[in-house]
């Protein structure tokens, strides 16, 4: 039933293997390792790899891992007790050994655990299958048994009773005393003049009560119409447009800018930014530089330059109080030389991942976070002086940077310098919503591209967005304008390929990089349309550029701003391209475009959420409105961002 069960430790060292197909144990423990362990993913114990379910726990006092593996279709529903029992059999047998000995024990140690793991694993195959039988109740124990044939009888004068879930209205008017009843009716039988004699029934009465009331109001309005006050004429609202036969209104229509000599004049670029843009060019060359976190306007203020000792040791322990305050100031007196407990971590925890969310993690990945940190702090043995805080605190920046950490590095200056050796442009596509910045940050790469010595060719594939086409001309002569072809021995730098609007996106990205092939063109930039997350349609055709065109680069492009829609967006994208895709590896998302980053202060969750759920680094930061502010992810900068109170 069990492929494998093993038992290894964090350095790598395996202890003992149960094979129970053989070959099927290295390469999904390897995935789990790079995947999860390693990654800080640790919030849920199982992990899918291929067709097999692999469920895990950690042993953090003595650094193992108890990794048990079975096929998707089965439900084993002994699995978890398995992996307890074996967890405390092996612990409590080999706990000598590994104490003393360490890492040369678990190397020269044998652990001979075939017999207690066959028996653990009968014992938890039996207990799987005795189920509890549900019997049922008798009817001597059932309340129908309790009533009487008498209670069941309904007598003519009684009524039954009322249900509970009736309104409180009608429970008030049942709840009344007939005494209370006939007062009331009598006040309304009551003769409405002096001079009748006889009494009126309820209508009448009633009828009687309207015509006073209305003959009160006729007076009061009569009284009111004696000096009426002259009413301010109320400001009217958008007229509607009156077309009149014959007429021609093309004049009022016309909200364009004046021409001049019969042509509308050029959008051109102002001087002033065109110079402040030529002095800072050739700064770009190279990779971007790192993002920096900014402080806040209290912490820039100018410190004075001549301090006296004590003043600077008194603002030194003043940084250390406030760097220990805030939401790790809980729990100061828990001191270590012991075993940590969830007990002891729930309320470091939970302030914790409101702390995370408010800083714009979403509320999915902070508390898988939390639980990551969690289980990999379960058990562990802490110092004499260290607390509960620090110990979560510290754990916590581990598994940030360590999520931050891209698994591979993007260097697109030496991919490019590849794909020039094999004589072919190379390919980024942009992917994302509505409005998160592509062609601006589109632009903001082409210019760092053409400072490093390439030239580049963009693709103006949304077809969709009225002005899209124009946009990308007004940055094509911008950037022209920034570098003219007599800087580069007469050749143009930037070039725009266009077909106008309703075309087909990806027969127009294959017809540009095929000119791109043909006119030597280093860089090829593809800009998609934005689109849902949730729009099939436009999902699919999307799926199908980047299958058709099999682009070097596909590039997601996300706001700094969002939360919880970050996970959303990023998921699906992914999902979209693996299911519309022709391929039998579809080509998913390979790096993030962050913008808007220059706007959120300290709240840089987004970097984190991007990042968990894809796995993916995040290649380029957008910080700013001119060409030159394109940063590279510097992850202590993020991860301070983050950790600060």
């Amino acid at each position: 039933m069990l492929d494998f069960f093993t038992i290894f430790s964090k350095g790598g060292i395996v202890l003992w293997c149960f094979e129970g197909v053989r070959g099927s144990f290295s390469g999904p423990v390897n995935a789990l390792l790079r995947s999860v362990i390693l990654q800080e993913r640790g919030g849920s114990n199982s992990y899918n790899h291929d067709a097999l379910t692999l469920k895990y726990k950690l042993d953090n006092q003595f650094e193992l891992v108890f990794v048990v593996g079975y096929q998707n279709i089965l439900t084993l529903t002994y699995v978890d007790k398995l992996i307890d029992d074996v967890h405390k059999e092996f612990r409590d047998k080999y706990r000598n050994q590994i104490q003393q000995n360490g890492a040369l024990g678990l190397l020269n140690g044998s652990f001979d655990f075939q017999d207690d793991f066959n028996s653990l694993l009968s014992a938890a195959e039996k207990s799987g299958k005795t189920r509890p039988k549900d019997n049922m109740r008798p009817f001597e124990e059932s309340e129908k048994s309790k009533k009487t044939v008498k209670s069941m009888i309904e007598k003519p004068g009684e009524k039954p009773k009322e249900n509970n879930n009736k309104k409180n209205k009608s429970s008030k008017k049942e709840n009344l005393a007939p005494e209370a009843i006939t007062s009331n009716k009598a006040k309304v039988s009551a003769p409405a003049s002096t001079g009748d004699k006889e009494e009126l029934t309820s209508e009448e009465a009633m009828q009687r009560k309207r015509e006073e009331f209305f003959k009160k109001r006729m007076k009061t309005g009569d009284k009111a119409n004696k000096s009426p006050k002259p009413e301010t004429q109320k400001e009217k609202g958008k007229q509607p447009r009156v077309w009149v036969q014959g007429a021609s209104n093309t004049k009022e229509l016309d909200y364009s800018k004046p021409t001049t000599n019969g042509s509308t004049e050029e959008v051109t670029v102002p001087d002033d930014d065109l110079e402040a843009l030529r002095f800072r060019s050739g700064l770009m060359a190279g990779n971007p530089p790192d993002v920096e976190y900014g402080s806040s306007s209290e912490e820039e203020e100018d410190v004075p330059s001549v301090q006296t000792e004590a003043a600077s040791s008194a603002a030194k322990s003043s940084a250390k109080k406030s760097a220990f305050g805030g939401m790790f100031g809980m729990l100061k007196g828990l001191v270590g030389a012991k075993s940590l407990t969830l007990e002891d971590m729930e309320p470091v925890l939970e302030k914790m991942k409101d702390h995370l969310i408010a800083k714009n993690v979403a509320a999915d990945i902070a508390v898988q976070l939390c639980e990551s940190v969690a289980k990999r702090l379960e058990g562990k043995v802490m110092g004499t002086f260290s607390t509960v805080t620090s110990a979560v605190k510290q754990a916590l920046q581990e598994s940030l940077v360590q999520i931050l950490q891209p698994k591979r590095r993007v260097d697109v200056l030496r991919d490019v310098l590849e794909s020039q050796r094999m004589r072919r442009p190379y390919v980024i596509t942009f992917c994302g919503v509505n409005g998160v910045g592509k062609s601006t940050n589109l632009a903001k790469i082409s210019f760092w591209l053409i400072e490093n010595g390439y030239s580049v060719l963009i693709a103006a594939c949304d077809t969709f967005r009225a002005g899209a086409v124009e946009q990308l001309r007004t940055h094509t002569r911008r950037l022209n304008s920034l570098h003219p072809p007599e800087k580069h021995n007469g050749r143009t730098m930037v070039q725009l390929y266009e077909k106008g609007y309703g075309k087909d996106a990806a027969g127009i990205a294959m017809e540009a990089i095929s000119y791109a092939r043909n006119q030597s063109f280093d860089v090829v930039l593809v800009d998609t349309a934005g689109r849902m997350q949730d729009n099939a349609p436009l999902m699919t055709a999307l799926a199908k550029l980047i299958t058709v065109n099999m682009p070097d680069l596909v590039l997601f492009v996300g706001e700094a701003l969002v939360g919880n829609e970050a996970v959303d967006q990023l998921v699906k994208f992914n999902k979209a391209l693996a299911d519309h895709s022709m391929s039998e590896k579809p080509r998913l998302i390979d790096g993030i475009v962050l913008t808007k980053f220059d706007t959120i202060d300290d709240k840089v969750g987004a970097a984190i959420s991007m990042t968990y759920i894809t796995g993916q680094p995040i290649v380029f930061v957008g910080t700013g409105q001119t060409y030159c502010d394109l940063r590279s992810l510097n992850v202590k900068a993020v991860v301070a961002a983050l950790m600060k109170a």
